[in-house]
């Protein structure tokens, strides 16, 4: 199964993943953050959510597009431990709320995660949160060694945002092969991902 979304500046930050891995690296888990309830509470406006977990015969999919990109089978086997997308749109412009996002920011900072954001967004609107270029792209990386083991995109715009969670064992040039299918973003060529302010 293929989900294309709206083509975000996910598999950009590949670029930015060579000055990550000189960033120190602790023994974190790669569990993703439960951050559910701050998702639930990040807007202003009332949720239609959908969500869903790839099965078995999904990630096989996932898979094949590591290997038609030239992994070798035993490690594409290996490389996708599961797949979950979260889909939350709203009937009205929704503003979000700067004080949950910095609690989701917070949460993943507290487990090591690396912190990316899409430089070319502009500057945030001070009341709806969202970037002038109407969607704005969190990119959060977890590292073992130079090997991603977990990545997560949040993306919001007025009407709808997306949560991809990813757990994985990938090297960063492998996440140009998974770009556009399985809900994570294609790859925007004049995107530019950058370490969030701060290094949060």
């Amino acid at each position: 199964m293929r989900l294309f979304l709206r083509a975000l500046p996910v598999a950009a930050a590949i670029a930015v993943a060579g000055v990550i891995l000189i960033l120190p690296q602790g023994l974190f888990s790669q569990a993703h953050p439960d951050i559910s309830h701050s998702l639930d509470n990040l807007t202003d406006q009332p949720a239609t959510h959908f969500g869903f977990v790839f099965d078995r015969s999904m990630l096989r999919a996932a898979r094949s597009v590591l290997e038609s990109g030239g992994m070798s089978p035993d490690r594409a086997a290996a490389a996708l431990t599961s797949i979950s997308l979260d889909n939350y749109r709203y009937q009205l412009p929704a503003a979000y709320s700067p004080g949950t996002m910095n609690s989701i920011v917070a949460a993943y900072h507290s487990g090591g995660w690396k912190h990316l954001v899409d430089a070319h967004g502009g500057a945030l609107d001070p009341y709806t949160g969202v970037a002038e270029k109407g969607a704005t792209t969190d990119l959060w990386l977890h590292f073992t060694g130079s090997d991603i083991d977990g990545l997560t995109v949040l993306t919001r715009a007025a009407r709808n945002m997306t949560l991809v969670q990813v757990a994985c064992d990938l090297r960063p040039l492998d996440l140009i092969h998974l770009s556009g299918h399985f809900g994570i973003p294609k790859v925007d060529p004049n995107a530019v991902m950058v370490p969030a302010p701060d290094n949060r």
